[in-house]
């Protein structure tokens, strides 16, 4: 933990993340609009998702794609195909988008994960910029589009989205945040007009467009959904421009809440009353608003518990010239920015954030955070005298006794891009977590993790009973006096879905004393003097 701080990396020594993409072959290009960004639209990206979707136990990786766009005369040129890459074992992947039935051609944006009919097998919800898509998974490596079926096609511009079972019924229901009212027409007839720093003209948008309304669909247990917004209580009545979505048990008392990350509008904290209602409590609860009490531009969000505490924290990306926040769980869903206890201020505040993620990047017992970064303007880089740039490189905050600093020179990473979706997963399955970046107007990028080990490690699978992922699943792992808790989550980040298992990194630490697994629905799971540096599966136990 100590030599956190040493921030240059030694002359001569290896990256500690290196850049596999080619080697891997994940050689789709992802598009989103033309290259001059007319509208809001051809600049917020997409997400990835690291999931075993044929049940190999091996990590595959899906890519949401978007359009090209001809800016004169403005036409479609290309649109862009979702890709599933089939993980073959060998630190390489093979393309298997065709026969999967998962190769969407919408204006994608945001995906995450969860078996939504109780089959036992995970199935997709994608977020689109048009009617979304519900991908029911057959087995034996197949999808079926239901969206419409299920009536869960919302036709808006949606971003975020997350599977959680808000009432308690033993069935996910879902989530979606949408970002901005508008039509294709009015993307394509865009002409650049906002004035950037008196200099440059740059897109529409979002100020002077009209705010998405977010969805709260209920799952009726049938294979359908219905439309439940106004009814428990989720109405977005200021229609903020949301982007990013985590659910999550945020007080621990046993059900799930729902935090929403709203671009330029405060951010949004709905409370779990208990009997499938919710009460909206950001600006109360501190997590709504900056220190100073601003709202900021909320991209991509996480939660972790980054002090041991036993309360789960959340990290918020935002926008260039201001800074990533974090909020510190202080209990009862009362948060405290304490962005400026750390780093995260000076080493944030030029960037333009969007996915991050918690993740123990060196398996020392604690939870980092790496942040994906680009500007959503191409003309930044005809001003350097701003100190802005179109293509960014990550941001690696590493955790030093509960304190962040700025690790970023001493990755080596050299990766600069207009990057947008995270996901965080062990494709390689060597025991620590390896990283998916989606960036615009290019092949995604694969870092795999050669971050030097700090300590042992520990990997939890927990299966419901009907031997899926259980989602909003909590662990919590004891090893001498440290304490960590982990929780099972569909989508995150930003418009991403992380790999489910979860992961623990143990210090010196050779085995835990004790797991605590707290089952949704309440009940517990105990086991003990479990031996580290492997991946363990844990079944919910029958009624």
């Amino acid at each position: 933990m100590g030599w956190c701080a040493e921030l240059a990396r030694p002359v001569g020594s290896k990256p500690w993340f290196t850049d596999v993409t080619q080697e891997a072959g994940l050689r789709g290009v992802v598009y989103c609009g033309g290259a001059q960004k007319d509208h809001i639209l051809e600049s917020v990206g997409s997400g990835g998702a690291f999931l075993d979707y044929d049940g190999d136990g091996k990590l595959d990786i899906y890519v949401v794609n978007a359009w090209l766009l001809d800016e004169e005369p403005s036409r479609v040129r290309i649109r862009g195909k979702n890709r599933l890459y089939r993980n073959l074992g060998n630190g390489r992947f093979e393309d298997r988008t065709d026969e999967s039935g998962l190769g969407d051609e919408g204006w994608g944006c945001g995906v995450c994960a969860g078996d939504y009919d109780n089959d036992g097998r995970l199935d997709l919800y994608v977020t689109n910029f048009g009617p979304n898509r519900l991908f029911r998974n057959l087995g034996r490596g197949k999808f079926t589009e239901v969206g419409a079926a299920a009536g869960v096609a919302d036709a808006g511009w949606s971003a975020g989205a997350t599977f959680f079972d808000g009432d308690a019924d033993g069935d996910l229901d879902l989530y979606v945040v949408n970002y901005i009212d508008c039509t294709l027409d009015d993307v394509m007839a865009a002409k650049r007009t906002t004035r950037w720093q008196n200099k440059a003209k740059v897109m529409v948008g979002p100020f002077g467009l009209r705010g998405g309304r977010d969805r709260y669909f209920r799952n009726n247990g049938d294979g359908t959904f219905s439309d439940a917004t106004d009814e428990v209580g989720m109405a977005d009545v200021a229609e903020g421009y949301g982007l990013g979505v985590i659910a999550s048990d945020l007080d621990n008392d046993g059900d799930v809440d729902v935090y929403v990350a709203n671009d330029s509008n405060p951010n949004y904290l709905y409370r779990n009353e208990g009997d499938g209602r919710f009460s909206e409590i950001g600006a109360f609860s501190g997590a709504g608003f900056s220190a100073d009490g601003a709202a900021q531009a909320g991209m991509g969000v996480d939660a972790g518990d980054f002090d041991g505490d036993g309360l789960q924290d959340l990290f918020v990306t935002n926008f260039a010239r201001d800074h990533c926040t974090l909020y510190q769980n202080t209990g009862d869903l009362f948060f405290e920015d304490v962005t400026g206890r750390h780093e995260i201020k000076r080493a944030t505040y030029t960037a333009l954030s969007w996915g991050c993620a918690f993740l123990d990047v060196d398996l020392d017992a604690d939870l980092d955070l790496f942040i994906v970064n680009g500007h959503i303007y191409p003309q930044v880089d005809d001003f350097p005298e701003f100190e802005e740039s179109y293509r960014q490189r990550p941001i690696l905050l590493r955790n030093d006794d509960a304190k962040f600093v700025d690790a970023t020179r001493a990755t080596g990473l050299e990766l600069a891009a207009a990057g947008r979706g995270l996901a965080a997963g062990d494709y390689d399955a060597d025991g620590d977590l390896d990283l998916l970046i989606v960036a615009i107007d290019e092949p995604p990028h694969l870092l795999r993790n050669d971050v030097p080990r700090q300590g042992n490690w520990l990997g939890l699978r927990l299966l419901n009973r009907r031997a899926t992922y259980a989602i909003n699943a909590v662990a919590v792992v004891r090893s001498g006096d440290a304490v960590q808790m982990r929780e099972v989550r569909s989508g995150s980040t930003y418009q991403s879905q992380s790999a489910m298992d979860l992961h623990f990194g143990l210090g010196p630490a050779a085995k835990v004393d004790s797991i605590e697994v707290r089952w949704p629905g309440g009940t517990r799971t105990m086991r003990d003097r479990v031996p580290g540096n492997g991946l363990i599966t844990i079944a919910e136990p029958d009624e």
